[in-house]
């Protein structure tokens, strides 16, 4: 699809009803992300959620997919080293159904994603703000938005690619910065909060739905305001995304 140049459209899902609507309407990939500790269990963070949790909801997840690809995270300190990383990214392999595996970082995090890779496990990187560590970057904040950063990172996505990550998803970064960091690799980038030239879109489906409890994020959009029902709200959305309308400007930064 990203040599094709067909935009990549992606969802999070955290029971069976929720991903068969997601699949039945043509999203292509479906993230189990560890958003469900805030949005399912009313959390301050996704610091609190385990491997057991995510195992669990992946695999019920895993019930309302047909063609969707399943992509799980790895919580918060499931993958401290690289023999850890593999355990954990087993479990949701074995027990969550899970097509892939995602955690958080650049190049700290290389020899736990070479090693994951080396298994047979497939692995999506995340780069720019990073949920997991919101403690110490001092807040859910833009990143990259100096030189500095901003070659880190564009280095951190060749890495990644280098060590086997088959996708990577960026989040709440400049628009001009996704658009570097998607031409510098092969495989796909998908952003969140990252401008429309990614090579796709993801967010929390319940933020939206417009759902999700206390304020939405900038970057989302409400898409049941004029959708009427679940099933039109995401077909909005996949449509939106395909022809390239959302993200608009007011959702970028």
């Amino acid at each position: 699809m990203k040599k094709r140049g067909e935009k990549i459209v992606s969802l999070t899902a955290y029971d069976a009803s929720f991903a068969h609507i997601l699949d039945k309407t043509g999203v292509e990939m479906v993230l189990v992300g560890d958003s469900l500790g805030m949005v399912v269990q009313g959390q301050s963070s996704t610091v609190p959620v385990t491997v057991e949790e995510m195992a669990y909801h992946s695999k019920i997840v895993s019930r309302g997919l047909e063609r969707a690809l399943l992509v799980t995270d790895l919580p918060f300190m499931s993958y401290p080293d690289p023999h850890t990383a593999v355990d954990n990214a087993a479990i949701l392999m074995q027990q969550g159904y899970a097509n892939m595996v995602k955690l958080e970082g650049g190049q700290k995090i290389l020899d736990s994603v070479q090693h994951i890779v080396d298994q047979g496990i497939p692995v999506c990187g995340h780069l720019g703000l990073l949920p997991q560590s919101v403690n110490q970057l001092g807040g859910y904040r833009v990143q990259g938005k100096d030189d500095t950063q901003a070659n880190i990172m564009i280095e951190d996505a060749k890495c990644l690619e280098q060590a086997g990550a088959s996708a990577i998803v960026v989040e709440c970064i400049p628009s001009s910065l996704a658009k570097r960091i998607t031409a510098s690799v092969s495989i796909p980038i998908i952003g969140i909060g990252a401008g429309v030239e990614c090579d796709g879109q993801v967010l929390v489906s319940y933020d939206m739905l417009d759902i999700t409890a206390g304020k939405r994020p900038n970057f989302s959009k409400d898409f049941m305001l004029e959708a009427g029902n679940v099933s039109a709200a995401v077909n909005a959305y996949v449509e939106a995304v395909k022809n390239k309308t959302f993200p608009a400007e007011e959702h970028s930064f």
